[in-house]
């Protein structure tokens, strides 16, 4: 497809087709900057606060916002998903960053739920990163984008943390004591399902991406594990927040694309 990045044709016309397919958006459909996430509700907040359709496919849901050049896209969850999603927007035309808007487990006893975690890189612990990078190179976010996301919430005053995600696809481990013990020694700050796919693809396909994560829970204790009731909360007082903290980083990570400033991968062609 002429639109795509000089690639293998046949390569990009099938990511075309797949991503269509799973979007229910066509590719024109895209902009330049796209915020990636895990919850449908962001998607339908996004579309609410910015008068603009969801668009469903067979996997994913997305909305589109022209006067911000901002897509959003929910790819669901785990480390198979997050590749698929950067091998797939990698292709786009367009495309110039993305932000991972997740949410991850707090490791540290001083970290609070409603935190922001800045993730520098990502423990390859879930296995899919492999296909992309040998097993010694580190699964590092983009520095321009995480450079820009720890600017906005600088200027806002809001209470964030830097350092390193574990990244794993075991959802359901709090009570596994064995891994707690791993965990801990391996002296990771956060934990969660899709950073260091996320980083290691993008690297790999020369997509500047970054995370910018809410703290959730705080699973090494007890009564800081996630409920159902905890979730609900999380969702009711920092959507909005953090959906407009993702908006603000891709703003300047644009602004410092137009500086021509150090941190982003070249283009291609």
């Amino acid at each position: 497809m002429e639109n795509f990045r000089e690639t293998d044709p046949h390569e990009a016309q099938i990511a075309a087709d797949t991503l269509e397919r799973y979007s229910g958006s066509l590719v024109g459909d895209f902009r330049s900057f796209l915020l990636l996430t895990n919850f449908h509700r962001y998607i339908r907040h996004f579309a609410e606060t910015h008068q603009v359709p969801i668009m469903e496919g067979s996997m994913f849901s997305c909305a589109h916002a022209p006067d911000l050049d901002v897509s959003i896209i929910d790819f669901k969850l785990g480390s198979a998903a997050a590749a698929l999603i950067v091998d797939l927007c990698s292709f786009l035309p367009n495309v110039k960053a993305a932000v991972m808007l997740g949410m991850c487990g707090g490791l540290r006893s001083h970290y609070a739920v409603g935190d922001y975690f800045i993730p520098l890189a990502g423990i390859r612990a879930e296995g899919a990163s492999d296909f992309y990078l040998p097993s010694a190179v580190p699964a590092m976010a983009n520095f321009l984008v995480q450079k820009a996301a720890s600017t906005v919430l600088e200027e806002n005053k809001t209470p964030y943390h830097i350092g390193i995600t574990y990244t794993a696809n075991i959802r359901f481990w709090e009570f596994n004591e064995a891994f707690k013990e791993k965990l801990q020694d391996t002296k990771a700050q956060a934990y969660e399902m899709e950073c260091a796919t996320l980083f290691a693809a993008s690297y790999r396909r020369n997509l500047p991406l970054g995370a910018l994560l809410l703290i959730s829970d705080l699973p090494l204790s007890r009564h800081g594990i996630k409920t159902k009731e905890s979730s609900k909360k999380v969702f009711d007082t920092y959507t909005d927040d953090h959906i407009q903290k993702g908006i603000l980083t891709v703003q300047l990570v644009d602004q410092m694309l137009k500086q021509k400033m150090k941190g982003a991968y070249r283009a291609k062609n």
